[in-house]
């Protein structure tokens, strides 16, 4: 057996199946949706510490899909050792934001749908989707919640404060409360009317309470 005999499979003729140009205007269609994926997701995300890693990660893994998607195409032998390599493969980051989630699968769909040459379906459903995201995520139809943590000494404090943050807010619930002898600690979800804080500071200065906290809430929660 030459070693030409060892390539009579086809295998070499198979790499030049995709031709360059169309392997160009895929990847560059994919960085294009790939950066709008990235803008939109800056444009709505919610969470606490913004992560630019994740951004440059969704142009990424949208141009990565279209080059796997494209070799998978093009060689049905080659697409069955494709998924047998990917099977094994595990991704230990954890998920923070549910929303990332949407990111990620918008990516990879992208991909390829641009990789199987439907390219008007990828900029139009992504478009759609964009505006979906960017109209849903930015508009907000409740109030920002906020946890109050009251520290007082007795009971009739508690009944007190209780009385003053319902005359002053349009809300409240109480989340957990714990006594022991002498000492009381309340925290409670409010909704306030509006933007004022002034409230905590004449709270803390009510008798027999010892402190007065106000912390954003930034949980997932029922409106």
């Amino acid at each position: 057996m030459t070693f030409n005999d060892i390539f009579k499979s086809g295998f070499l003729e198979n790499i030049t199946s995709i031709s360059v140009f169309d392997t160009i205007i895929a990847l560059l269609c994919a960085f294009g949706l790939g950066m709008f994926i990235f803008l939109v997701y800056k444009r709505t995300y919610t969470g606490v510490m913004y992560s630019s890693s994740f951004g440059v990660t969704l142009v990424a893994l949208t141009m990565i899909t279209t080059v796997v998607i494209l070799a998978v195409t093009s060689n049905v032998v080659l697409s069955l050792g494709m998924v047998g390599a990917l099977s094994i493969v595990r991704f230990r980051t954890a998920i923070k934001e549910p929303l990332d989630i949407a990111f990620l699968f918008w990516s990879i769909a992208v991909g390829i749908v641009l990789a199987a040459g439907f390219i008007l379906l990828a900029v139009v459903g992504s478009v759609f989707i964009g505006v979906v995201l960017l109209i849903f995520v930015n508009t907000k139809s409740h109030l920002n919640p906020y946890i109050v943590v009251v520290s007082c000494k007795s009971h009739e404090n508690e009944q007190a404060v209780m009385q003053f943050l319902h005359d002053r807010v349009k809300r409240l619930t109480i989340k957990s409360k714990s006594a022991r002898k002498g000492a009381i600690e309340l925290n409670m979800e409010i909704r306030m009317k509006d933007a004022d804080t002034d409230f905590v500071n004449v709270l803390a200065d009510m008798e027999g309470v010892e402190s007065a906290v106000l912390v954003s809430y930034n949980g997932e929660y029922m409106g």
